[in-house]
């Protein structure tokens, strides 16, 4: 299920908000737990119901494997070959279904038809849910957080607004919240600052990202056939469209945490005012970036270790968080490439030569249109020449409707750069200013009004079957 869908909006939210909290008025917090948690498995199963199950046993595997790691230190054992085994044991479910038939593939690439390519289908948000759970269960191991009840578990995996593509939540920040008996009745200014961060992400998604689109898909499907300007309208509009995506499922996923008296980590903070790659990922997707650095980082070593470790580690971790977005080359060269300019920047650090700020932040944007090119690409033939489109000097001549797409592309590029991001807006609003409180009401309502009509081209987040 869509959040940028009539169902959702007008069918299912109504459902789950009112049922929650009427649920918990009449039965209790354990029944209003219970209502939320099966409502979250009908939003899993609305797409395709025969993962629900899958879901389900990873649940049921981390749970017990939880349990298990706790029983073993409480003996006095450290509890590694349990956690070991519920790694592993994630690792397997997620390496099966993501990247069996990538490594067919790369082995007929290299041996000949060796193999059959399985077809498949990759269950929703399996890389989030697989990953907040391996965080959960390293938790227990370092003591930092215990097992508790089975369904208040299964609450923290599905609560619907972060289940496929997130931000990723902590066991132990979630759990005080799960537990807070205030969190179980209607707050007026949660549900007023939720709105308006969901509208805002809507907005984001269906108006902005789903219009420039066709334009990145339009270029990327034609990469050898790109001229220099196809190349550069294609590339940067890709990497708005995925801002813009991203960003405002993640903002709709926080506003409707809100509306449940949830308080989700902010997932993106305005990075393409980055001044540099180093600032670039402490703005990006910032709950992956915190739990790559807590989980594989600083477990590897970190800067612990000279400078030599320190740049392998940025280097293997990026590598890995490119393997992580996706099973194909083309991913694994995209976080390769960020790792190569994070040892760059640090080398750079050093030299402490300071240059301007606007160079700096355009500088970064650049570096990441340039790999999100990559990213994007089929494969890497097609990078390839779409590389060499940027550079080609030789073809410049502007596509029919090239100098709008330019003018549109470079108003949200300005936008971007001045305005702070819907999440900061709202930290600052106080709807108890009854002016300023109608004056957002307003601005909502029509943005409200304007993406509801558009919702009927609505199309799947970028990050929805990952």
């Amino acid at each position: 299920m869509l959040f940028n869908s009539y169902e959702f909006i007008l069918l299912f939210l109504p459902v789950a908000f009112f049922g929650f909290f009427g649920t918990f008025k009449f039965f209790g917090q354990k029944a209003a737990v219970f209502f939320i948690v099966a409502a979250s498995f009908v939003f899993y199963g609305a797409w395709d119901f025969r993962y629900v199950p899958l879901l389900f046993f990873s649940i049921v595997f981390n749970f017990f494997a939880g349990k298990f790691i706790a029983a073993a230190k409480e003996k006095g054992n450290r509890g590694k070959k349990e956690l070991v085994c519920g790694i592993a044991g994630n690792l397997l479910l997620l390496g099966f279904f993501k990247y069996t038939a990538f490594f067919a593939e790369t082995i007929n690439q290299v041996g000949g038809e060796i193999l059959t390519v399985p077809q498949i289908i990759l269950p929703l948000g399996i890389s989030f849910f697989t990953f907040t759970q391996t965080a959960y269960l390293i938790d227990v191991y370092r003591g930092e957080t215990q097992p508790t009840d089975f369904l208040v578990y299964c609450e923290f995996v599905t609560i619907f607004p972060h289940l496929i593509a997130g931000p990723i939540i902590s066991y132990r920040e979630m759990m005080p919240q799960f537990a807070d008996i205030k969190n179980y009745v209607p707050n007026a200014k949660n549900i007023a600052l939720g709105l308006t961060l969901f509208i805002m992400g809507l907005f984001k998604k269906v108006i902005i990202a789903d219009s420039i689109a066709p334009w990145a898909n339009a270029v990327f499907s034609n990469a050898h056939g790109a001229s220099f300007a196809d190349g550069w309208i294609g590339s940067v509009a890709y990497t708005l469209e995925l801002y813009f995506d991203f960003s405002g499922y993640s903002e709709m996923a926080i506003g409707l945490g809100l509306l449940f008296n949830l308080k989700f980590p902010v997932n993106f903070d305005s990075p393409y005012q980055s001044k540099s790659i180093i600032d670039f990922w402490r703005r990006w997707h910032m709950s992956l970036s915190s739990w790559v650095r807590e989980y594989l980082y600083i477990p590897m070593g970190g800067n612990r270790h000279g400078e030599f470790a320190k740049m392998r580690n940025l280097f293997l971790c990026m590598t890995i968080i490119g393997f992580w977005h996706g099973a194909g080359w083309t991913f694994i060269l995209w976080g390769a490439l960020n790792g190569v300019y994070l040892i760059i920047n640090n080398l750079w650090r050093k030299l402490k030569i300071d240059l301007p700020i606007f160079f700096c932040v355009l500088l970064t944007f650049l570096s990441f249109n340039f790999s999100l090119m990559i990213f994007r690409s089929e494969n890497i033939s097609d990078a390839f020449a779409l590389t060499k489109a940027l550079f080609n000097a030789d073809n410049i001549s502007l596509p029919t409707d090239g100098a709008f797409k330019i003018s549109v592309l470079l108003l949200l590029l300005i936008l971007l750069y001045f305005c702070p991001n819907p999440v900061r807006i709202t930290e600052k609003l106080n709807p108890a200013r009854k002016s300023v409180a109608l004056l957002w009401a307003t601005a909502a309502a029509v943005m409200f009004a304007v993406s509801l009509l558009f919702l009927n081209r609505a199309t799947e987040f970028l990050y929805f079957q990952f």
